[in-house]
């Protein structure tokens, strides 16, 4: 006999599971945790088979008929509905992979082991903000460059010129990732050459000009915000990283030596920063002057118990936040357009450069990667001795216009060939 509507609505759980049949193989499971399911009983080739026909209520009585119903054609057909319906699952995740936010998706897992935490995040950003609102679910060969132009006119259109040249060339990347995959046959991003409006880089302003750093160097030790923010705010000069690699400093990467009498032993400490956390992906070594060393010592006495050398005012789970370095220049009355964070890596590739060291031995110590692609394999000193005698003499010319001393030469080509 076959159910009825209210007598699937009222099949109440039993200890164990129980079957109320339809007929044509049709039947609801009934479950003791009361979940109840259809299932189609059929037979192929012989062989007795099941067919998942979804859950009660989502699936009601009729949609469970229905699905019967278009199971026994296909058995007509001789056709198993089991099967088809495994190809139609494949033809689905088939398809998806070839939209364009598809094809993104897989192209930024494959990337995300080489990139930073903070570039993975922006290229995300990109895909997530200003190509997938407009291009997710287009075939990805389908896409013409005057549907592209139009979604990258968005962007545009808002004066994000900057933003708008990430987008293409990340567009482009995905294409030529489809490309070589066999999903696509072109690149519509190499067609609007030209059609967008250029893009002018903008320098991160910076204090080059050493007669102004003595004043940036008086303000910085007469900071009197927090504690942690005026270590930052200290060292940032110093050592040169970038932003997001200061902030993100963790005590397990300074040497033991940071705690010994450097003086004494002769050993400079040094802060490993791993690959992991770096842009280029490759550990970078960063030689602790012995200025350097006295505020982190100072700073031990305070965070050392956590992980994070400059812990969140918030929370100690997390680092610093990434706009503290700057709204503490802001504090001290420079604006955006006299100097910022990332700007004490110009201040000291300007003046270091000025005074005569070696660019090889500047560039290691900025993490740069190497410009030339045929010397890049070759290249790979790391030149810590120069380094080292820099780093110190560089942490030593601060202090003396910090003090008030003359703005000479340090005679860095002596320094750093003794």
């Amino acid at each position: 006999m076959p159910l009825t509507a209210l007598a699937v609505r009222n099949a109440a759980p039993a200890a164990k599971p129980y079957k109320l049949a339809d007929g044509g193989g049709l039947y609801l499971e009934v479950h003791p945790t009361g979940a109840r399911y259809w299932r189609l009983k059929y037979r192929i080739h012989g062989k007795e088979k099941r067919l998942a026909l979804g859950v009660y209520p989502e699936v009601s009585l009729v949609a469970a008929r229905e699905g019967r119903e278009k199971a026994r054609r296909l058995l007509r057909d001789g056709v198993d509905p089991g099967a088809a319906r495994k190809v139609e699952k494949l033809r689905a995740k088939h398809a998806a992979e070839l939209t364009f936010d598809g094809i993104a998706n897989e192209w930024l897992s494959a990337q995300r082991h080489e990139l930073s935490s903070a570039t993975y995040a922006k290229k995300r950003w990109i895909c997530d903000q200003l190509l997938f609102p407009w291009l997710a679910g287009r075939p990805v060969d389908a896409i013409e460059p005057a549907e592209l132009l139009a979604v990258l006119r968005r962007t545009e259109s808002r004066g994000k010129l900057e933003s708008v040249h990430r987008a293409k060339q990340l567009a482009s990347a995905v294409f030529r990732y489809a490309i070589c995959s066999g999903r696509a046959t072109r690149d519509p991003a190499a067609a609007l050459r030209g059609a967008l409006r250029a893009s002018v880089p903008s320098k991160r302003a910076a204090i080059t000009d050493p007669k102004l750093v003595g004043p940036l160097m008086r303000q910085i030790h007469g900071y009197a915000g927090n504690f942690v923010t005026c270590a930052a705010l200290k060292l940032a000069p110093l050592l040169f990283v970038r932003p997001g690699e200061l902030r993100g400093a963790e005590w397990a990467e300074f040497s033991d030596d940071l705690f010994c009498d450097s003086v004494a032993t002769g050993v400079m400490p040094v802060w490993r920063i791993p690959a992991g956390r770096m842009k280029m992906r490759e550990e970078h070594l960063v030689p602790l002057s012995s200025q350097a060393v006295v505020i982190l010592r100072e700073l031990h006495a305070v965070t050392g118990r956590g992980r994070y050398v400059f812990p969140s005012v918030r929370s100690s789970a997390r680092p610093l936040s990434e706009n503290t370095i700057n709204a503490a220049l802001r504090a001290l009355g420079f604006d955006k357009q006299t100097m910022t964070g990332h700007g004490f890596r110009a201040m000291a590739s300007t003046i270091l450069n000025e005074q005569g060291h070696p660019p090889d031995v500047i560039e290691r110590q900025l993490a740069h990667a190497e410009r030339s692609k045929s010397r890049k394999p070759y290249n790979r000193a790391e030149y810590l001795s120069q380094r080292r005698t820099m780093m110190q003499a560089w942490a030593d010319y601060l202090d003396g216009l910090r003090l008030g001393a003359s703005v000479v030469s340090l005679g860095a080509r002596q320094r750093v060939a003794s």
